[in-house]
């Protein structure tokens, strides 16, 4: 991913939801409309949640140490799961109870102007950020699906400001949507039925963050695209014949650890060998630029061996693969 990129769409998300939730929370003061209330926080826990993707941005970059001596890539993966929390605890949680306190105990809305023109405001502001979010993304995007986009980048900070914006713009639409309803009607049911649909959204995006993040956290193989580059990097046909069995996880979201062994010939000497790891290691590093971890044990190639690094769901006696993904 681009760092750049995602700190532009960051950027440009905690800026618009920093000014919307001001105003968002203006309108809720003047119109006593929980609608509103839930957005203003709503909007409120998005910001923090931008900030806390910039903070997990600066912490990252700090260099390796003894007690952390693959450094601290995955400092991303872990604030992108915080943010995950703060959505459902502080964004979901809080709409479902203040919508079924408005349901329970319902109440006109006042100065209506209030939240319709800051509603419309806010889809303005959101739409924008949502804009250069989508813009950033189509970078890194390529001929994925937005679903396999989200799903499978290793980089947090674009799919969870995808996911914020949508459903910022969904919860946005839903809380216009509901206080059109109360004025239409005159029954403030209908501002609180409005906010538990953005409550029960806004925890539907959370679970689908956590799950990615989480998924990330535990350590994820390099994409099918840069195992094969390796692959191909490290077979050249004279000094390396073979990869026996190889293992790669992203150490973070721009630095990949490659673990391989490599069938060498037998009758090879110790000098061969060396020059043979040193040149597939130079391949390794041109072919794929985040692989800044690399280990190659040689070995003599059997099936014995190439077995260990096979899929432990493959036909018996089938062939071993070549690298597990």
């Amino acid at each position: 991913m681009s760092a750049s990129g995602g700190t532009k769409a960051i950027v440009a998300a905690l800026a618009a939801n920093l000014a919307i939730a001001v105003a968002k929370f203006v309108a809720f003061l003047f119109s006593n409309s929980s609608s509103m209330l839930a957005e203003s926080v709503h909007s409120l826990a998005d910001s923090g949640n931008q900030a806390l993707l910039l903070l997990g941005g600066k912490k990252a970059q700090r260099e390796a140490t003894p007690q952390h001596p693959f450094g601290y890539g995955r400092e991303r993966y872990i604030y992108a799961f915080l943010v995950s929390i703060v959505l459902f605890s502080v964004g979901g949680m809080f709409a479902l109870y203040e919508g079924y306190e408005k349901i329970k105990h319902p109440h006109e809305i006042e100065a209506w102007y209030w939240p319709v023109g800051v509603l419309v405001f806010a889809i303005i502001a959101e739409s924008f950020s949502f804009r250069t979010a989508i813009k950033e993304s189509n970078v890194l995007r390529g001929q994925k699906s937005w679903t396999e986009f989200v799903r499978h980048a290793k980089a947090p900070e674009l799919p969870v400001v995808l996911l914020e914006d949508l459903g910022a713009l969904v919860g946005l639409i839903l809380a216009l949507g509901g206080v059109g309803l109360a004025l239409i009607t005159g029954d403030g049911v209908w501002d609180g039925i409005g906010t538990l649909c953005i409550g029960v959204l806004l925890i539907l995006i959370a679970i689908v963050l956590a799950a990615e993040t989480k998924s990330l956290l535990l350590g994820e193989a390099a994409g099918v695209e840069d195992v094969r580059k390796i692959e191909a990097a490290i077979v050249d046909g004279d000094t390396v014949p073979a990869i026996i069995h190889m293992r790669t996880l992203h150490l973070g979201p721009e630095e990949l650890l490659v673990a391989a062994k490599i069938a060498v010939r037998h009758d090879e000497t110790a000098t061969e060998v060396a020059n043979a790891i040193d040149a597939a290691e130079a391949r390794i590093r041109e072919a794929v630029p985040i692989a800044r971890v690399i280990y190659l044990e040689p070995d003599i190639y059997s099936e014995a061996e190439a077995a260990k690094g096979a899929d432990p769901d493959a036909a018996p006696g089938g062939p071993a693969p070549t690298a597990e993904h």
